[in-house]
């Protein structure tokens, strides 16, 4: 018995072996949720050289809904053979917290392949607000609660949670109002309905550049390279604040870890090209790689802090 189970396992692993060898050998899909979104973006930046580099098309499939749920659920269902995966940011992982019955498990229905990227906000304000600093910010919304109001592209986006982050760390009440969008919230800011906001880099970049919002700092533990005349808001008065979006490439639960491998080495591969590189800078942001244990851990330490952030501020999906 002992015999033919070490048969078995050893067929196994050969079986794996030479799969992973051959993989790919038809069309792989990259699964991802509304087009035009930075999911969807990312994941065309990729797919193409990642098609190229392994003599297979890499597909992208847009299923749309903001939340990712539709897109989630089919790659956690789907066949863990390699050829569907999904690159997601942090609903992937938080919506657990925003609403119940969440349809698929993250721990359970995911293996990470590779951290893609990370992109961090802008803090800015309307030109007029009297404030050139985060710790200016902090005094004038301290002498004004609740006089200061904050727009968000969605209930739990990333530029909200960012905002509940810096509400919690400075002891502020500011206002949230929640759009339907990124360009609606930030067209309010510009004409002045709302005074601030934490919109993502690539929106928001070019309305500072022009003076039509005033930058005050980045959302990065460190200076960006992308966006060097901005301090970071740790520097400039919110000491250990860090509020950056994360992004990586899951596939189903129990496909071969060779695949795996091989997937995160090609990859990998792909994120150290110098156009690659350049392209995702010019959207704001910045590649990463890794194993995957490391974007697991990376994944972990974000679920744990923006956890608490929703339960602490009482965010539910409407």
């Amino acid at each position: 018995m002992r015999f033919h189970q070490a048969y078995i396992v050893a067929a196994l692993v050969v079986s794996s072996t030479t799969v992973a060898q051959d993989y790919p050998v038809r069309t792989v899909r990259i699964v991802t949720a509304e087009a035009g979104g930075s999911n969807d973006i990312a994941t065309r930046i990729i797919a193409q050289p990642l098609g190229a580099a392994l003599g297979q098309q890499f597909i992208v499939e847009n299923m749309g809904q903001a939340s990712g749920v539709i897109a989630a659920q089919t790659v956690a269902r789907a066949t863990p053979d390699g050829y569907t995966l999904i690159l997601y940011g942090a609903s992937l992982w938080l919506l657990p917290f925003f609403r119940d019955n969440v349809p698929f498990d993250l721990a359970r229905d995911f293996a990470p392949v590779i951290w893609t990227n990370r992109g961090p906000n802008l803090l800015v304000v309307y030109p007029s607000v009297p404030v050139k600093s985060v710790r200016e910010l902090i005094l004038l919304a301290r002498a004004r609660p609740g006089a200061l109001n904050y727009g968000s592209s969605s209930l739990g986006a990333a530029n909200h949670l960012a905002a509940e982050l810096f509400k919690s760390m400075a002891h502020v009440d500011i206002t949230h109002i929640p759009y339907k969008g990124t360009a609606p919230a930030l067209n309010d800011v510009i004409g002045g309905q709302l005074q601030l906001m934490f919109p993502n880099a690539p929106s928001a970049g070019p309305h500072v550049k022009s003076g039509k919002l005033r930058g005050l700092a980045i959302t990065s533990a460190q200076q960006s390279p992308l966006y060097p005349e901005l301090p970071t808001v740790a520097a400039t008065g919110l000491p250990g604040f860090e509020a950056v979006s994360i992004y990586g490439v899951f596939a189903p639960a129990k496909t071969p870890a060779p695949v795996i491998a091989k997937l995160n080495a090609e990859i990998g591969r792909v994120l150290l090209r110098g156009e690659v590189r350049e392209r995702f800078a010019g959207i704001g942001v910045e590649t990463v790689g890794g194993t995957p244990n490391e974007f697991a851990a990376v994944v972990q330490v974000e679920t744990v802090k923006w956890g608490k952030v929703i339960r602490d501020a009482g965010i539910r999906a409407e």
